[in-house]
C-alpha cells in the first residue's frame, strides 16, 4: 500500500509540474512594409511568449526595423552568425536543431532587436525557464513558413518589420450579427412551425402537387429516435475527429443537398404568390413529372440547386462565401424546425437534457481524453490545424471578426455558432407556439421561450469573452429555455397539459375561412339543416329524423385532368345525428365532445 501511495503521489507531482510549466503565449502581429516602396504594408500572424519580452500594443510605438533573411541557418552555434552580426535588425531563422533559448541568446548577443523563427510545422509557444527569461531582453516569435513566402513574394527581399500585439476587445461586433441571425431564425422557425402545424388540422383535402405534398410531411420525435440521434451524433463527431480529411467532403455534400431543400421550402410560399408561370408540365409518364408541377416551381428548384452549387464551388472564398453559407444555413434550420416536431414537453425535456450532456462532454471532458489535450467539439468545428485539406465544416453560422485583432488574423478569423445551438432550443420554441395556439394563451409561451433563448445566447457570449475559449452553447441555452417554459406553465396552472401535450386535444378555434362559411347567408339548396348540429336539451328528442342516404348531397368529383384536386366537402349531418369520426376531422369534434352538451 505504501508503494502504491508513493507512485500516486509521484504522478500527482509530475502532473502539477506539467501544469506549472505550461507556457503562457499570445498571438501578435508583424507589420511588413517594403524599403523601396510598393504595395501597402500588411500584417502577418505571429505566436510569441510575453515572458521573453513584451510587445507594444500600438503599432505607432513599435520600432520599424530591417528584416534580415537568415533562414538558410538555424542559428544554433556562433558559427551560424554573420560576420557583422544583426545590429539593429530582426533576423529570420529556421526552426529546429536547438532550443529557442539558444537561438535568441545568440541573436541578442550579436545586436539583434528581436527574433523571428520560421516554422513549417504547427506553431508552438517559444518556451524557456525563469532564468532564461530574466537573461533575454528581446522578443522572440514564431512565423509560419507560408507567411514568410508571401512576404518575400509581395514585398521583395528588402523589407522592414515591426512587432506588436494589440489588445483583444472584450466582445467583437460580429456577435451582434450572429445574435440577430440566431434569435431571428428561432423566432421565425418556431412561429412558422406552430402556425403551419395548426393550419393543417383544418385541411380537408390534400393537394396533388408532389412538391407541395412533401411540405405537409412532419416527423414526430419519439424517445427511441432521440436516443438513436444522439448515438449517431456522438459517432459522427468521433469519426470526424479521427478521419476529418476523408469525411469532411461527405458533410459538405450533405449540406449542399439539405440546404438546397431548405431554401426551396422557404421560397416556395412566396413563388406560389407570383402571378406568372402558372402553366404546368404536359402529361407524361416520368416518375415525378406525371404530377404535372408548375413551371415556376421547377425554375425554383433549379435556382436553389444553383445557389447551393455556387457555394460548394467557392466555399473557401473568405471575402463573401460566408454570406451564402449563412443564408443557406438559415434556410436549412427553418426547414428543419418546420419538419421535425416534438409532440410533448416531456419529449422536449428529454432531447434537450441529453444534448446538454452531450455538448458538455465533448467540449469540457474530451480534452482530458485526447493526446493533444484539445476539445473534440472545438477541434472538429474549427477544423484541425494539421488538416491536409484545410476544409471547414459548413454546419455553422459564421461571421468574420469586425475588429483588427490578432485572433482575427491568426487563430479564429470567424466567430461560429453551430446549427445545433439553433435547432435544439428552436424545437422547444416551436412546441411552445403550437401549445399557445391550442390553448389560446396569446403567445405567452412562445414569447417567453424566445426571450429566454436570447438571454441564454447573451450569457454564452459573455462566457466566451471571459474564458477566451470555445463554449458549449447548450450549457446556457438549455437551462434558460427549459426553466422558463416550465415556469410559465406552472404560473398558468397548465403544467399537466403542457407536459403531456393534452392541450392539443381541445377544441380548436375556428379559422377565418370556416367562420366565413358558417356566416354565409345562402345555405346549400339540397339541405335545410344548419351547418353544424346544435345541442339538444336533456331528454328531448331531435326535431327531425335522419334523412335517407340517397337524399344526402353528393361529394364533388376530383378533377384529374388539370393536375390539381378540387377540395371535397364532407356530407353534413342533420341536427341530432352525430357525424362519423374520421382521422382527419380533428377540427370538427362531435356534439358529445363539445362543452355544455350533455347526453
Amino acid at each position: 500500500m505504501a508503494a502504491l501511495a508513493a507512485v500516486a503521489l509521484a504522478r500527482l507531482s509530475v502532473a502539477f509540474l506539467l501544469l506549472a510549466a505550461q507556457v503562457a503565449y499570445k498571438y501578435g502581429m508583424v507589420h511588413v512594409i517594403s524599403e523601396v516602396g510598393g504595395p501597402k504594408g500588411k500584417d502577418y500572424c505571429i505566436l510569441y511568449n510575453p515572458q521573453w519580452a513584451h510587445l507594444p500594443h500600438d503599432l505607432g510605438k513599435a520600432s520599424l526595423l530591417q528584416l534580415r533573411n537568415w533562414t538558410a541557418s538555424m542559428l544554433c552555434s556562433p558559427a551560424d552568425l554573420p560576420a557583422h552580426g544583426f545590429i539593429n535588425q530582426i533576423p529570420m531563422v529556421a526552426r529546429g536543431n536547438c532550443t529557442f533559448y539558444e537561438k535568441v541568446r545568440l541573436a541578442q548577443g550579436s545586436g539583434a532587436r528581436g527574433l523571428l523563427v520560421v516554422s513549417k510545422e504547427k506553431l508552438v509557444p517559444p518556451g524557456g525557464n525563469k532564468t532564461q527569461y530574466d537573461e533575454i531582453g528581446i522578443p522572440v516569435a514564431l512565423l509560419s513558413y507560408k507567411d514568410m513566402l508571401d512576404i518575400f513574394r509581395r514585398f521583395g527581399r528588402a523589407v522592414r518589420v515591426a512587432l506588436y500585439a494589440p489588445n483583444e476587445p472584450v466582445m467583437d461586433y460580429n456577435m451582434v450579427v450572429i445574435f440577430i441571425m440566431a434569435v431571428g431564425t428561432v423566432a421565425i422557425g418556431g412561429h412558422w412551425a406552430g402556425s403551419r402545424d395548426v393550419k393543417k388540422r383544418y385541411m380537408k383535402h390534400k393537394r396533388d402537387d408532389g412538391l407541395e405534398k412533401q411540405e405537409d410531411e412532419v416527423v414526430d420525435v419519439t424517445p427511441v429516435m432521440t436516443c438513436v440521434f444522439v448515438v449517431m451524433c456522438c459517432s459522427m463527431l468521433v469519426l470526424l475527429y479521427y478521419f476529418y480529411d476523408h469525411l469532411v467532403y461527405v458533410v459538405i455534400g450533405i449540406f449542399c443537398l439539405a440546404s438546397a431543400t431548405g431554401l426551396y421550402s422557404c421560397l416556395a410560399p412566396f413563388v406560389r404568390r407570383l402571378p406568372f408561370c402558372k402553366c404546368r408540365v404536359p402529361n407524361n409518364s416520368l416518375p415525378y413529372f406525371h404530377k404535372r408541377p408548375q413551371a415556376r416551381m421547377l425554375l425554383l428548384v433549379l435556382f436553389c440547386m444553383a445557389v447551393s452549387m455556387v457555394w460548394g464551388i467557392f466555399r473557401n472564398e473568405d471575402q463573401w462565401a460566408w454570406i451564402l453559407q449563412d443564408a443557406l444555413g438559415i434556410a436549412f434550420c427553418l426547414y428543419t424546425l418546420k419538419t421535425i416536431r416534438l409532440p410533448t414537453f416531456k419529449a422536449c425535456t428529454l432531447l434537450l437534457l441529453v444534448l446538454f450532456l452531450y455538448d458538455i462532454f465533448f467540449v469540457f471532458i474530451t480534452p482530458f481524453l485526447t493526446k493533444s489535450g484539445n476539445s473534440i467539439m472545438v477541434e472538429v468545428a474549427t477544423g484541425p490545424s494539421d488538416s491536409a485539406t484545410h476544409e471547414k465544416l459548413p454546419m455553422v453560422l459564421k461571421v468574420p471578426r469586425l475588429n483588427s485583432s490578432p485572433l482575427a488574423l491568426c487563430d479564429r478569423p470567424f466567430s461560429l455558432l453551430g446549427f445545433g445551438d439553433i435547432l435544439v432550443p428552436g424545437l422547444l420554441v416551436a412546441y411552445c407556439h403550437r401549445f399557445d395556439i391550442q390553448v389560446q394563451s396569446s403567445r405567452v409561451y412562445f414569447v417567453a421561450c424566445t426571450i429566454a433563448y436570447g438571454i441564454g445566447l447573451l450569457v454564452t457570449f459573455m462566457a466566451l469573452a471571459l474564458m477566451q475559449r470555445g463554449q458549449p452553447a447548450l450549457l446556457y441555452l438549455v437551462p434558460c429555455t427549459l426553466v422558463t417554459s416550465f415556469a410559465v406553465a406552472l404560473w398558468r396552472r397548465e403544467l399537466g397539459a403542457f407536459w403531456t401535450g393534452t392541450g392539443f386535444s381541445k377544441d380548436l378555434p375556428q379559422p377565418p375561412w370556416a367562420l366565413a362559411l358558417a356566416d354565409s347567408p345562402q345555405p346549400p339548396k339540397d339541405s335545410d339543416v344548419p351547418l353544424s348540429p346544435s345541442p339538444q336539451p336533456t331528454g328531448e328528442e331531435p326535431a327531425k329524423s335522419s334523412p335517407p342516404a340517397a337524399e344526402q348531397p353528393p361529394e364533388p368529383a376530383t378533377s384529374e385532368e388539370t393536375g390539381a384536386t378540387v377540395p371535397s366537402q364532407e356530407p353534413r349531418s342533420p341536427a341530432g345525428s352525430a357525424p362519423e369520426p374520421t382521422g382527419q376531422d380533428l377540427a370538427q369534434p362531435g356534439p358529445e365532445a363539445q362543452p355544455g352538451a350533455l347526453a
